[in-house]
């Protein structure tokens, strides 16, 4: 398959990807979307474990759609990196090499010679990423991490739902994708640091601490007062009213952010005299009274659909919205005008047939985003980046596969 030449403000710069699932890929697909070259490590025979998580398969192949999300811009090698032959041509490939990404158990690589201190000497300006559930140290470093679990141990799911309901756990993996995205900004000061200095560094990224990290107010909230915060369901911790409300075909999210848009509201929804009333004349007085604000303003959102408040809302600049399902997320022609669906071609496919990706949301004005890689067939660049990189023979590649090794 021809591929396009990088663009891209990381372009000339080479990742070895040995990651795999979600945190550490979404960490290589950042950098691979922003120029990087991505040589992605997966075991022969079977690959990056989301390889088999299916169904959904993409339309027409035997590719997992949770594959296909977080892997595109990237090259596969298989490659068995418990063998010694597998273990040398690591260590070649790092010479070729910026950045290594790994998300493996604490001390894990370090059974094959791949740990981030036996590498440091050999290659003192690799930049050396480890993303674990937990970090490389403190007493948890050797557990596994899991979203789910990272979710109720980092408190998220303390806040989330209803009042009198399950602790719930957000709708999408965001204890993985914080971490990788984190695991990206490190890489980013850490290349900054080596273009002053020339040297490399380990980025230690426990997905327990990002998921901390981003407790943002509720966090605070909890530092300022020593009160754990209650589960709110639909509703805000410092400002009411910003919640779903029922409407009278479903359901929105009104958010009124301050106290003069809480006026703007009332004014123009017959309801200016909540305005002399103490209770609810400003944001505070309004989270202290919150069930008063809510029972008093379902009714009124309810007298008219969700359309019909969207609209006179909207033009009185209040902050408010749908409550979409997906569907309606893509069919939204905002959506679609910021072109957040990208369709690339696939080895799995005839020529000219495509596969659908979530398109990569940073912007830059000079160095786009660069779609030139479709997520990759298990194994598809193992002999091309072999020879190609590190001028193995067709004869060495032949016995290499016949030993296992690829």
């Amino acid at each position: 398959m021809h591929r396009r030449e990088r663009t891209g403000p990381l372009k000339g710069l080479r990742v070895l990807d040995l990651t795999r699932v979600l945190a550490g890929p979404t960490c290589t697909q950042m950098l691979g979307d922003l120029g990087a070259e991505v040589i992605k490590i997966e075991r022969p025979g079977a690959g990056d474990d989301t390889r088999g998580f299916a169904p959904p398969s993409m339309p027409g192949t035997q590719e997992s759609a949770y594959f296909v999300g977080v892997n595109r811009n990237k090259r596969s090698v298989t490659l068995d990196i418990a063998s010694p032959d597998g273990q040398a041509i690591v260590r070649q490939l790092l010479a070729e090499c910026d950045i290594l990404v790994e998300n493996f158990k604490v001390g894990a690589l370090a059974k094959y010679g791949l740990g981030y201190e036996q590498l440091h000497a050999d290659f003192p300006g690799l930049i050396y990423c480890s993303i674990t559930g937990f970090g490389q140290t403190g007493p948890y470093a050797p557990r596994p991490g899991y979203d789910s679990l990272i979710q109720a141990m980092g408190g998220v799911m303390s806040l989330t739902g209803e009042p009198e309901g399950l602790p719930q756990k957000v709708g999408i993996p965001v204890a993985d994708l914080f971490a990788g995205l984190y695991g990206c900004i490190g890489i980013l000061a850490a290349l900054r640091h080596r273009e002053r200095t020339g040297q490399g560094q380990q980025i230690d990224i426990g997905m327990l601490d990002t998921h901390v990290a981003w407790l943002a107010n509720q966090g605070m909230n909890y530092l300022a007062t020593g009160e754990n915060p209650p589960r709110l369901g639909n509703q805000h911790p410092n400002i009411v009213p910003y919640q779903v409300v029922p409407t009278a075909d479903g359901h929105m999210v009104l958010s009124i952010g301050n106290d003069p848009t809480f006026r703007r509201f009332c004014e123009n929804f017959d309801l200016a005299h909540l305005l002399d009333d103490p209770r609810f004349a400003t944001n505070a007085a309004r989270v202290q009274n919150r069930q008063l604000v809510t029972d008093t303003l379902t009714p009124v959102m309810q007298s008219h659909p969700t359309g019909w408040w969207v609209e006179r809302l909207e033009g009185l600049k209040i902050g408010c919205g749908p409550i979409n399902r997906l569907s309606e997320v893509f069919a939204d022609p905002h959506v679609q005008a910021r072109g957040v669906v990208v369709e690339m071609p696939h080895a799995a496919l005839p020529d000219g047939e495509t596969v659908k990706v979530i398109a990569n949301p940073v912007r830059l004005s000079e160095t786009p985003v660069d779609y030139r890689l479709p997520p990759p067939v298990l194994g598809q660049h193992t002999e091309e980046v072999l020879s190609g990189l590190l001028g193995i023979e067709p004869d060495a590649f032949t016995a290499l596969r016949d030993k296992g090794v690829v």
